[in-house]
């Protein structure tokens, strides 16, 4: 059963097949070039493109005599491309929660929340130098949706380090429920509990961005 064009007309060629792949689960080039009234190659290319943004990927699938045909299908990252209400949901749940149940018993199941989120981040971290693991936790971060660096801290000791967050997955939340930004808080001290973590950026308060400065905590000397 071939496609049909649902999308956009105004819409970028990448971002009709995106969405014309959504639709049919996989696809093959012949069936997205019949449905765009383009060529094969024509979509080849941006099939090709695609996978190199890594959005989508390819699976071989034999269709009668001659050689298997590639069928395309979203990556994990081509399903994020599209929008996701979840951070909406979120933040209707919260509203729920603080106008049916006590404001300690609300910041009670956030402080439980970055509790096992920061136990996840510290065995996913592992070993290593700070440097490593703070680099290891932007990685995780940005998968989640943030706009994250980590950069040794110029204005303090040298073996302290900066994480700054330019875009915020809960920012929307954290707007409303700004008790969100001290379990963030928690959430780092708690995955590098060898650490002293203080805020030095809030974006509530000023600013463009979030940061929170690591410093090492001296060892005790026997």
């Amino acid at each position: 059963m071939r496609a049909s064009v649902q999308a956009n007309p105004q819409a970028p060629t990448r971002e009709v097949v995106l969405d014309l792949v959504l639709r049919q689960g996989e696809a093959t080039a012949g069936d997205l070039a019949e449905a765009l009234g383009v060529s094969v190659q024509v979509t080849r290319r941006h099939l090709r493109s695609l996978q190199d943004e890594g959005l989508i990927e390819a699976s071989l699938a034999g269709e009668g005599p001659g050689r298997p045909s590639n069928r395309w299908h979203l990556t994990p990252k081509g399903q994020a491309h599209f929008p996701d209400g979840s951070q909406q949901f979120a933040l209707g749940l919260l509203q729920s929660l603080a106008g049916h149940l006590p404001g300690e018993i609300l910041q009670d199941l956030l402080k439980q929340q970055a509790l096992r989120q920061a136990q996840d981040y510290h065995e996913r971290v592992g070993d290593g130098s700070l440097g490593d693991r703070l680099a290891r936790l932007v990685e995780l971060r940005r998968a989640e949706g943030y706009v994250a660096e980590c950069v040794p801290d110029p204005t303090h000791a040298t073996n302290s380090w900066v994480i700054s967050e330019f875009h915020c997955s809960v920012m929307r939340i954290a707007e409303q429920f700004p008790c969100v930004c001290d379990q963030e808080l928690q959430l780092i001290r708690q995955t590098f509990p060898d650490c002293h973590v203080e805020r030095v950026h809030w974006r509530l308060e000023a600013g463009h961005s979030c940061g929170f400065r690591l410093t090492p905590q001296a060892r005790d000397q026997p």
